[in-house]
């Protein structure tokens, strides 16, 4: 028995529903034009057989046409960038706000489950490394042997 040849499986990327949705309206909207340039075309030809209309004609309601079909299709997809803009700016918006509802999840089961976050646990380290600092201070420190008092003081007032 042959052995398998095995390939490479591709992995789609997920398609967003409103980018699906754009894709299939702008191949609707390509499809619809080249089918009305080509329905155009048949028809001068039609006439042109008539002898109803002369070549000079044709070309130019057909120059006219594809310069029409131009704009058309310029303002198409100016229209649809516009619209990609503000999904995207939409998504980055959701996609804050999901973050931040993810954040408070997080924040609300830890503190359910009395478990620290990870700022706690970085200022709790910060104090215990300053007191760790000052007590090896403290044991490094040479140990000063007390001063000697004079033994006459002197009396506020009167002259030494």
């Amino acid at each position: 028995m042959p052995a398998r040849k095995k390939t490479a499986r591709r992995r789609m990327r997920p398609v967003s529903k409103a980018g699906n949705g754009l894709t299939i309206t702008w191949e609707g909207t390509r499809e619809a034009l080249g089918q009305a340039e080509a329905a155009l075309q048949r028809q001068l030809r039609v006439l042109m057989k008539r002898g109803t209309a002369r070549s000079q004609q044709a070309a130019d309601a057909l120059s006219a046409w594809r310069g029409r079909l131009g704009r058309e299709r310029r303002k198409a997809v100016k229209q649809m960038e516009e619209r990609l803009a503000l999904l995207q700016t939409r998504a980055r918006k959701e996609r804050r706000a999901v973050g931040r509802y993810a954040d408070e999840a997080v924040q609300g089961a830890l503190a359910a489950l009395n478990i620290p976050s990870r700022r706690e646990v970085h200022e709790l380290t910060r104090r215990v490394e300053e007191l760790s600092r000052k007590i090896d201070g403290f044991r490094r420190a040479p140990r000063r042997t007390p001063r000697a008092t004079p033994a006459v003081r002197v009396q506020a007032g009167a002259p030494a």
